[in-house]
């Protein structure tokens, strides 16, 4: 059974089916008590800022964040690109991993809406140092691209949900002040990383300029993300979101999921790592896996194949068996647990990736 917390009970799409979907915790259903508070939510104009939800929503994001104020957005895409134009100049350059999600799956915004290019540097497990960071650092001559920001992402998707630990996150804080760059945090997992370190959101992230963070991957809400920071930087951010089509009316809607998500699942986070853990070490011990064991710290396990077989094809016989991945790469396999796939489930779709790679 399902040590499901108070709240955040199975969906009828959960019960009805017999697929175990481990693409990614996107595919979360929002729980009964948010449908509830989204049936009954009250709703205002938020671009002329008359909506009460989205106030409460966005306040309640500041305080957890200890942050003056924050900013609803439909996308996580869309909070980290009105964070690199808040901080940016055009022909900038923006330091951040070479994995970054800002990189890789954000259609090159950074380059289209704020006119910078992304300095890369490849990080030992998604993690990058402030000696790292100095050594990227454009030196100040009229014929260089200049610096303009410091991206980092806690946790690190594509390096498999890894941590970034907070002493050498405030090394990079304290090197970033000396340097007079800003720096942003593509927290779309923060709370993973905060459960991970056992500790709270405000303390990870208090060095940062901005952070966003997601609504709708573990925390179940069907919709949003949110970009916290300065008062200022929350006006500003506002002008952004309505260049980038963000503007929503009636989206308290949507808003009271977020509260929900917020008040009730953050602390289950740990319920999705065990279960990660659990398949990790179910797979570390099937012939033509390898994996990464110390990697695997939250929700996300990418293993990769060693037996010849390409990753699609390995996907596409775990689909055949009822196990939704993806693949990553010709020869890497990502599973993401989450809240609607409990542990008897991780527990048959490990098995069901040792059937796979074993031909049976």
């Amino acid at each position: 059974m399902s040590t499901q917390t108070a709240g955040t009970e199975s969906t009828p799409l959960q019960k009805a089916t017999s697929v175990i979907d481990l693409r990614s915790d996107t595919v979360t259903q929002p729980t009964a008590a948010m449908r509830a508070a989204m049936a009954s939510a009250e709703v205002g104009d938020d671009v002329y800022s008359e909506d009460p939800t989205v106030t409460r929503l966005e306040q309640r994001a500041a305080e957890m964040f200890g942050r003056e104020a924050a900013i609803f957005v439909p996308t996580g895409t869309m909070g980290n690109q009105i964070a690199i134009r808040l901080h940016t100049q055009h022909g900038q350059e923006v330091i951040c991993e070479a994995r970054a999600h800002i990189v890789d799956w954000e259609m090159a915004m950074l380059s289209a809406f704020s006119g910078c290019m992304p300095r890369t540097v490849a990080g030992e497990r998604g993690v990058l140092t402030w000696k790292q960071i100095q050594a990227a650092i454009a030196p100040s001559i009229y014929y260089r691209a200049q610096t303009g920001l410091i991206s980092l992402e806690n946790t690190h998707n594509m390096a498999g949900g890894t941590v970034t630990p907070l002493a050498v996150l405030e090394e990079i804080w304290t090197g970033a002040k000396e340097a007079g760059l800003p720096v942003h945090l593509d927290g779309a997992r923060i709370f993973n990383a905060a459960v991970h370190l056992q500790t709270s959101v405000a303390e990870l992230t208090r060095g940062f300029d901005t952070v966003m963070f997601c609504l709708s991957k573990g925390l179940c809400a069907p919709v949003g993300s949110l970009l916290v920071g300065t008062r200022k930087h929350i006006d500003q951010a506002r002008i952004f979101r309505k260049a980038l089509g963000g503007g929503m009316r009636q989206v308290g809607v949507l808003a009271a999921a977020g509260l929900v998500a917020l008040d009730t699942m953050t602390e289950r986070l740990a319920e999705d790592h065990a279960n990660a853990r659990l398949l990790a070490e179910s797979l570390a011990t099937v012939k033509g896996v390898s994996i990464d064991l110390a990697g695997v710290q939250t929700n996300i396990v990418i293993f990769k194949l060693t037996g010849g077989r390409s990753a699609l094809d390995v996907v596409a016989g775990l689909k055949r068996r009822g196990i939704l991945c993806g693949n990553i790469g010709t020869d890497a396999v990502r599973l993401v647990t989450h809240h609607d796939v409990n542990r008897s489930q991780c527990q048959q779709a490990a098995q069901q990736i040792a059937a796979e790679l074993s031909g049976t």
